[in-house]
């Protein structure tokens, strides 16, 4: 809502329709429906929004230097899901079009699907590492569970600031970050 609020302070257009639309839906949300419903429907949106967000960020490799080449670091650090029923492609919400949705970011997502033989024909004739990527919807969610668990089970990275059971906050609170001049990773 800060967002909104200072959106409308600033004189966005179309920021006060945004704002207004925010709190209706909160308005409804909140006087309407049951704490039994709304509280749950948290829960799983966040479910939802981090199972189809994720795994077309995390897939790839992450780079180790600068890519000077922006439109081939989009090719390389994306993948596409394939969706394989209208409820999926509605469920994936534009977010299976991960490729297009870097590179065009304003562009509506309705759009994406017209985009995509374009992108793959580009990253035909010039040759981009990897071509255009993509997997099946179920394919991209393992490959990114696996991802998750390569993570976990890696060792620790020497000099990393401490952070096993405390978080970055606890990191924080107990001077072991960076800006407090620390990187030793000990306790006390």
């Amino acid at each position: 809502l800060q967002v909104a609020v200072n959106s409308v302070e600033e004189k966005r257009p179309g920021a006060k329709e945004e704002l207004f639309g925010l709190l209706a839906h909160y308005f409804i949300m909140l006087t309407i429906l049951p704490l039994q419903v709304w509280v749950p429907a948290v829960f799983v949106s966040g479910l939802m929004s981090a199972l189809i967000v994720t795994p077309t960020h995390q897939s790839e490799e992450l780079f180790e230097d600068y890519q000077p080449d922006w439109v081939t670091a989009q090719y390389q650090s994306t993948r596409n899901a394939v969706t394989t029923n209208p409820f999926s492609e509605w469920i994936w919400g534009g977010m299976q079009y991960q490729l297009e949705h870097h590179l065009f970011p304003s562009m509506p997502r309705s759009k994406y699907p017209k985009l995509k033989p374009i992108l793959q024909k580009f990253a035909e004739d010039n040759n981009i590492p990897g071509g255009y990527r993509e997997s099946g919807e179920f394919e991209i969610q393992k490959m990114n569970w696996d991802l998750y668990k390569r993570v976990a089970e890696a060792d620790a990275v020497e000099g990393a600031p401490y952070s096993r059971g405390h978080g970055q906050l606890g990191a924080i609170n107990l001077g072991f970050s960076p800006a407090a001049g620390g990187l030793t990773g000990k306790l006390g």
